[in-house]
């Protein structure tokens, strides 16, 4: 039986728009509107959408590199959206990150055997000796030389650097790495062993993972379950299989039809929305989506829809899909 490690609960984050002489705030904007989830144990969930709907900022805000405007985030069970910086600390080492550009995200200053000591330094009392034996370790671990210890960032290739910055997030020991696009910088062929490497260190460390992304066939190699993510809100979540082979959201229809498949000789209709996404400044009223949504009713318009479950563990935010109402 799995342990939720974090529960995400109405999470919301707004950035206020700050205009005139004396800064006063004029709008906000909606980066994420009640957002809802949980990661257990030894698990991947996904969260995929188009850019600018929310999905890193969701991220940041797991990982209080953001404040958060409203709702709860609760790790091990206990709430860590309203700790101090001090009492955060002991928190951080079990929570990390891998970020998406491998360069911008490593010091250009530092070698690579003193950015992957530096969280070791930071949270144990090791001799020098010891953190030199535990990098090399990690080194070896995601792929990296020894000898590559004494290089610094700009002598790496790209798919090299994200593998130091697995290292990176791996010295401290976390429970759960919150992966923000980790593979989007990198050739196709660079990205399959960087999301096998990141499998393989799950099954062997027990990890879990957020792997915010918008690539669905990479999502779909590496996820347990997956949420889909429309302008700040969760429109569907549910395991992959069921994601994939049934989707519900009418969101979730038009990005799979997006999806390549491998097989010329399978035809698969494409969806093509209509319009752009509506800014998050001044989001749709009612469901968000309803502006672009072809089966969009009148209710669509006025009525935001609450997440219904529709299938055992298949969560959906739409009118058109009975289902039992989840309850807050």
């Amino acid at each position: 039986m799995t342990t939720d490690l974090l529960q995400v609960e109405h999470l919301t984050k707004h950035y206020p728009i700050r205009k005139g002489v004396f800064s006063r705030v004029s709008a906000q904007v909606h980066a994420v509107d009640d957002v809802s989830f949980s990661i257990a144990e030894g698990e991947t969930l996904g969260l995929v959408g188009e850019s600018g709907c929310g999905k890193s900022t969701t991220g940041k805000a797991i990982l209080r590199l953001t404040e958060v405007t409203d709702g709860a985030i609760r790790w091990r069970g206990e709430r860590i959206d309203a700790l101090t910086a001090s009492e955060m600390r002991r928190h951080r080492r079990e929570l990390q990150a891998v970020f998406q550009d491998p360069y911008s995200s490593l010091n250009p200053r530092m070698r690579a055997v003193d950015i992957v000591a530096e969280p070791i330094r930071n949270f144990e009392s090791l001799d020098g000796a010891a953190i030199k034996a535990r990098v090399e370790s990690l080194f070896e671990r995601v792929g990296l030389r020894a000898d590559q210890m004494v290089k610094y960032p700009y002598e790496f290739s790209g798919g090299q650097r994200q593998r130091l910055g697995i290292a990176r997030a791996l010295a401290p020991n976390p429970r759960l790495i919150v992966c923000d696009e980790p593979v989007s910088a990198l050739d196709v062929s660079v990205q399959a062993q960087v999301i096998n490497l990141l499998m393989d260190l799950q099954a062997e460390l027990g990890l879990s993972y957020l792997f915010i992304a918008h690539d669905l066939a990479v999502v779909e190699h590496i996820s347990h379950r997956v949420a889909v993510m429309y302008l700040g809100r969760i429109v569907e979540i549910t395991d992959k299989r069921s994601l994939f082979e049934s989707p519900q959201h009418p969101y979730t229809e038009a990005l799979l039809s997006a999806v390549p498949v491998p097989d010329p000789a399978r035809a698969r209709k494409r969806i093509i929305l209509a319009g752009d996404v509506p800014s998050p400044v001044n989001p749709p009223a009612g469901c968000r989506f309803h502006t672009r949504c072809p089966y969009a009713e009148a209710r669509c318009k006025v009525e935001v829809p609450v997440m219904r479950e529709t299938a055992p563990g298949h969560f959906v935010a739409c009118h058109l899909r009975g289902g039992e109402p989840v309850v807050a």
